[in-house]
């Protein structure tokens, strides 16, 4: 099968609104990476204004989504979604490329590497060799086109999290699954039960397949579906890597699936959209009681008010 890659640089005003037009028209959801930037090769004035993370050097954040090929319309719907929101925000012309099935299998490999997080948690890309030291807990991982690399910092906010909350023998609800790789972590950090859920069905297919490599199938489940389409039962732990909008559209559900004395964990949130969800989660009867927050993307603890 061949794909269309559909690619776009983001700041932090726009890679919410890009992120939900690839959710909608993209295959897999939103995938949004981060470039080195080096002096002498790119625009002085995006160098300028770059980011910087830990390491010092600047970097280009570029959004992406994935489209079948032979799928024009859906294409072409893309584009005139993201022409109207450049009326609205500048916003760099979209690259589109057509991967074939070769391109597409060793697109996503390049740049990544064993991912070092928290206290114990690796990441290790399913093509690397990687012996752990005593105490790691490692994540074998093949990404696919699912979102939930380990590598974007919302992934990154939510691994922290569940090193620092998850008690052994908690049940736990993954909302927007992606890669499963928040799931995995749970399972291997002592989760009893943990049912994965997500609405694409190629995010379910990834997740299986990576839930199977990391032989954590008897501990995780594995549904599509929205956390709003039925009654699921009360977690200890709720994890919720969805966007900002997302997150606060889903707080009543995410609230009645939350135990009494429970943890709602919600992250790709950009800082500037915290009020949205702050706003929506008190309505809920949710309060935010615990913030992780990397560059300008935002992990938010939250519990039934007054517990």
């Amino acid at each position: 099968m061949h794909w269309v890659e559909v690619s776009v640089a983001v700041d932090a005003e726009t890679a919410e609104a890009v992120s939900a037009l690839f959710e909608q028209y993209g295959e897999g959801g939103a995938v949004i990476e981060e470039e080195p930037l080096r002096p002498g090769l790119v625009d002085e004035a995006e160098l300028r204004d770059a980011p910087t993370p830990e390491g010092g050097i600047p970097i280009r954040r570029v959004a992406k989504a994935f489209l079948p090929a032979d799928d024009k319309a859906r294409l072409e719907a893309l584009q005139r979604a993201l022409w109207h929101l450049s009326q609205l925000r500048p916003l760099p012309e979209p690259q589109i490329r057509e991967l074939g099935p070769a391109d597409w299998a060793e697109a996503w490999k390049s740049g990544y590497q064993v991912l070092k997080l928290g206290r114990r948690l690796r990441i290790v890309p399913s093509w690397i060799a990687y012996t752990p030291e005593p105490g790691e807990v490692t994540i074998t991982l093949d990404p696919g086109m699912a979102f939930g690399t380990g590598l974007h910092p919302t992934t990154q906010l939510c691994l922290q999290a569940l090193e620092e909350l998850l008690v052994p023998g908690m049940r736990v609800l993954d909302v927007g699954t992606g890669s499963g790789i928040l799931s995995i972590a749970a399972a291997k950090l002592g989760a009893a039960e943990v049912l994965a859920v997500d609405i694409e069905a190629i995010a379910v297919r990834t997740a299986r397949e990576n839930v199977a490599l990391n032989g954590v199938d008897a501990a995780v489940r594995v549904e599509q579906g929205s956390v709003d389409d039925a009654d699921r039962g009360r977690y200890d732990l709720v994890l919720a890597n969805i966007l900002a909008e997302i997150n606060a559209r889903l707080a009543p559900h995410l609230a009645r699936h939350t135990a009494p004395g429970g943890w709602l964990v919600a992250s790709g949130i950009l800082d500037v959209r915290e009020p949205i969800v702050e706003r929506a989660f008190g309505l809920a009867g949710l309060e935010i009681v615990r913030r992780w927050q990397q560059e300008d993307w935002l992990a938010l603890g939250a519990r039934h008010i007054g517990q």
